[in-house]
């Protein structure tokens, strides 16, 4: 037999001691909350109804994204979402961080120990690579040929650095000459520069600009979101001190979990700040103990994303099984084909030196007489296909279309040529 019910009431809290039995445990609840619920309606405003948009069931279409990112995930990606819920420290996934890790290494072709997981976007690694990197008064050159130069260049004036810049027509690439030149008259700590400018739809030769920059003592930090897997990294034999991508496009992963790597020489400034990185988030102090990289038990810094994470690893794992030799080759001959196509079509390419296009991301330049947003509408209205239109100085003059990692496929390319084709027709 049970042990009689013990009520024992302190303003303005109600414990309990004692059994109860499930039936008087069920009553004395109800009349506990309607006297605590009581309490507190007494003094508090009736909520807002909930809002009907949240009553019916959330609707996502299909959508084949062939812009500049995000790409359409592959099954084993989505699926890899889905997976139960872990502890951000559990050690199951602590595994999966030490996977990934490995696998970030295997895609920039490094050995850094320092090499981690941003829990954000693209722009979350870039704003690390800022934060962590520049002092006040730190000299800073940004190398501006497109839109993420001018948001390197605003981070870094926004944490204080003597921020000069080199720039040249979007569409075109920087010469060692130019960046020597740059590094000789600047004298910057740091230098930025973009693998693969997608506003631009160039990618940028990084043989030898390492060199340069330790020449000249400075860290070089590159930017390879748009590039990374589609096109040669090496990061290491090249000499880069800070590189760092997004998940959401070769890797055809969400957006919300970005690979970054810092070299021994990077870590060596961060270690030697005179002060604290502004930024407790993203403080690589703490991200390389959450993330296993020194000789400390793993601390609690932020919750990751558990869910982005398991997305990385497949996506990860699906560069890994296709080998970065494949990849670049298959996105060399998706472009090509692209190219032929669209010239077929009577269409020009944004980037007339035909080295510096970026194989990931293509411009197209929008013919006289023709609205980009009324070809770009069409294409989504009759195919659910998505082109982005032109950034910056480029905006409403050209289309930029993306072939990245699982959209990177021939029948893709003959989609977007068809759609482009019947839109040209039907929209002027």
């Amino acid at each position: 037999m049970s042990s009689p019910v013990v009520v024992k009431f302190s303003s303005p809290f109600i414990r309990f001691y004692g059994l109860v039995s499930p039936c008087v445990s069920v009553n004395l609840q109800s009349r506990v909350y309607r006297l605590v619920s009581g309490r507190c309606m007494s003094t508090s405003p009736t909520p807002t109804p909930p809002p009907q948009c949240l009553m019916k069931p959330i609707n996502v279409p299909m959508k084949t994204l062939m812009g500049p990112g995000p790409s359409n995930c592959p099954p084993r990606v989505l699926n890899a979402n889905a997976l139960p819920l872990l502890g951000h420290l559990h050690p199951e996934f602590t595994q999966i961080m030490d996977e990934i890790k490995e696998g970030i290494k295997y895609a920039f072709q490094t050995d850094n120990t320092w090499t981690v997981c941003v829990s954000g976007t693209g722009h979350a690694a870039m704003e690390a690579s800022v934060c962590n990197l520049i002092e006040p008064g730190d000299k800073v050159l940004a190398c501006v040929n497109g839109l993420w130069g001018e948001r390197f260049a605003e981070m870094a004036q926004r944490h204080d650095g003597d921020v000069a810049t080199i720039d040249i027509p979007m569409g075109t690439v920087f010469t060692l000459q130019d960046i020597e030149n740059g590094l000789k008259e600047n004298r910057p700590a740091i230098m930025f520069i973009t693998h693969g400018e997608s506003s631009g739809t160039t990618v940028q030769p990084l043989e030898g600009i390492g060199e340069l920059c330790h020449k000249y003592n400075c860290i070089l930090i590159v930017d390879s979101v748009a590039a990374m897997g589609g096109v040669p990294l090496f990061m290491d034999k090249w000499e880069i001190d800070v590189v760092y991508s997004g998940a959401q496009k070769v890797l055809s992963a969400p957006p919300g979990a970005s690979p970054i790597s810092f070299s021994a020489r990077a870590r060596q400034k961060v270690e030697n700040r005179k002060t604290k990185v502004r930024s407790y988030y993203f403080d690589m102090h703490h991200l390389a103990n959450y993330w296993g990289c020194d000789k400390e038990p793993r601390r609690y810094h932020h919750t990751g994303p558990i869910s982005n994470a398991y997305a990385l690893r497949e996506g990860l794992a699906r560069l890994a099984e296709e080998s970065l030799e494949n990849s670049w080759a298959n996105h060399v001959k998706c472009v090509h084909k692209l190219h032929e196509g669209l010239e077929s079509l009577g269409l020009k390419l944004f980037v007339t030196d035909k080295l510096a296009r970026l194989p990931c991301v293509t411009g197209v330049v929008v013919p006289d007489g023709v609205n980009w947003k009324d070809v770009a509408d069409f294409a989504m209205k009759h195919y659910r296909l998505e082109i982005s239109g032109g950034l910056g100085a480029q905006a409403g003059k050209i289309w930029r279309i993306g072939l990245m990692g699982h959209n990177c496929t021939e029948h893709n390319v003959n989609l977007v040529l068809r759609a482009l084709g019947e839109a040209l027709k039907n929209v002027k």
